[in-house]
């Protein structure tokens, strides 16, 4: 006979009504406001404010719709709204949602106090708008967060920390109100050396370098951040240094130290980036298959034919099972079920492949029209291409996957 404490947290496909009206409600703003907004900022390649603006206005971008979708009982609520915006456009989806990113970082490791103070300052609000910064990747340091190379160094006299370095790849870097920084404060002990800092706003040392032109997600700001001698005070260390210390200690003795700063903040957005690719892959899947019921040759609508009708099939399928893996990973984390089979790169790994393969045969569908910037599937495509190279290749996420399945130390 099963109790309620049983039942707590039990799986479900079916959304919750809060979930549902949710997604209707971040659907519309994705349909009406972003999707025909996607070309013009995709061919401007700037971060698209107004829109950032009209979304703080009705409670969009905010921290508090943010918090109550990552704390929703069943975890599907950040993937459900992720989902949406990004079937309405990839970049400006993810200008929307890059300061989440920082707020994770924090969220996961920091303290309640910095968790009050730091977050609220990465979303701002209407007529405010702010921005946050999560800055882990280096020109020689992308897959391989050992060797990076930005110090952090502590001057116990002044309680402050201070860090240099280049950044790069960074989302919202250089023009963040609010950076994280994964810093190495003991290269000797490489990723378990490593901590997040937070620069404040306006902090002298910081500056933007390199922004990056992309082949796809233009509408989102990448670039470098270049750290000069920048002091931060001692609060910034995200955790606390008492805890720092407690975990250098250990590790220095042999002992376990704990998640890599960067790898903690990768592993719980994985399913999140998921529902990003799992975004731009129904949006082209809904698009080739009207185009097939619309577009005649020969006599009859190309969807007649097996050769489309067939993909179209694969299509769909792909794109729901890549969504349930999505749901899955999102229902352990929030339950606090361990990823024993490295879930949640299971789900950021179908979801990216799925996403660059549909998204390529809606351009085949299409033919010569989906060549052409006239039709969104080719900005489609572009875009989908990232979510096999951010946050961890889809090389690093079969390795993980490996390492899970077989126990051994797969390199």
């Amino acid at each position: 006979m099963s109790t309620d404490a049983d039942n707590a947290g039990a799986f479900s496909l079916d959304l919750s009504a809060d979930v549902r009206e949710m997604r209707d409600w971040v659907h519309e703003f994705a349909a009406d406001v972003i999707r025909p907004a996607g070309a013009e900022w995709d061919e401007r390649e700037e971060t698209p404010w107004p829109i950032l603006e009209e979304a703080a206005k009705i409670g969009l971008y905010s921290l508090d719709f943010f918090a109550q979708q990552w704390f929703e009982p069943s975890g599907l609520g950040i993937p459900v709204a992720f989902e949406e915006l990004f079937w309405g456009d990839a970049g400006i989806g993810l200008s929307l949602v890059g300061s989440g990113l920082a707020a994770v970082s924090v969220a996961s490791t920091g303290t309640q106090e910095q968790v009050g103070e730091w977050i609220p300052q990465m979303f701002g609000g209407p007529g405010e708008v702010k921005l946050g910064a999560f800055c882990s990747s280096e020109p020689d340091a992308g897959s391989d967060v050992g060797a990076i190379r930005t110090r952090a160094v502590y001057d116990e006299a002044a309680d402050e920390w201070t860090l240099n370095g280049t950044k790069t790849w960074a989302t919202n870097g250089g023009i963040a109100d609010v950076h994280v920084i994964v810093a190495s404060v003991d290269p000797t002990l490489k990723t378990r050396g490593q901590a997040s800092f937070i620069v404040p706003p306006g902090t002298p040392g910081l500056s933007q370098g390199q922004k990056f032109r992309k082949h796809g997600i233009r509408a989102s700001h990448t670039a470098e951040v270049v750290l000069d001698n920048v002091r931060v005070p001692g609060r910034c260390l995200v955790g606390g240094k008492e805890k720092l210390d407690e975990r250098l200690a250990r590790v220095r003795e042999g002992g376990h130290g704990g998640e890599q700063a960067a790898m903690r903040t990768f592993e719980a957005s994985r399913p999140s980036v998921a529902a990003m690719a799992i975004g731009v892959a129904r949006a082209a899947v809904e698009y080739a298959s009207d185009y097939a019921k619309d577009r005649v040759q020969f006599g009859r609508p190309i969807g007649q034919n097996q050769g489309v009708a067939f993909m179209l099939a694969d299509m769909h399928a792909s794109v729901d099972a890549a969504r349930l893996l999505t749901w899955r990973a999102a229902w352990m984390a929030r339950n606090r079920r361990p990823f024993t089979h490295a879930e949640g790169s299971m789900s950021k790994l179908v979801a990216g492949e799925t996403a660059v393969r549909v998204t390529e045969q809606a351009i085949q569908i299409l033919g010569g029209n989906g060549y052409t910037r006239e039709y969104p599937v080719e900005r489609w495509h572009r875009d989908a291409k990232i979510f096999t190279i951010f946050e961890g290749t889809s090389e690093i996420q079969r390795m993980l996957i490996g390492r899970a399945v077989t126990g051994l130390d797969v390199r």
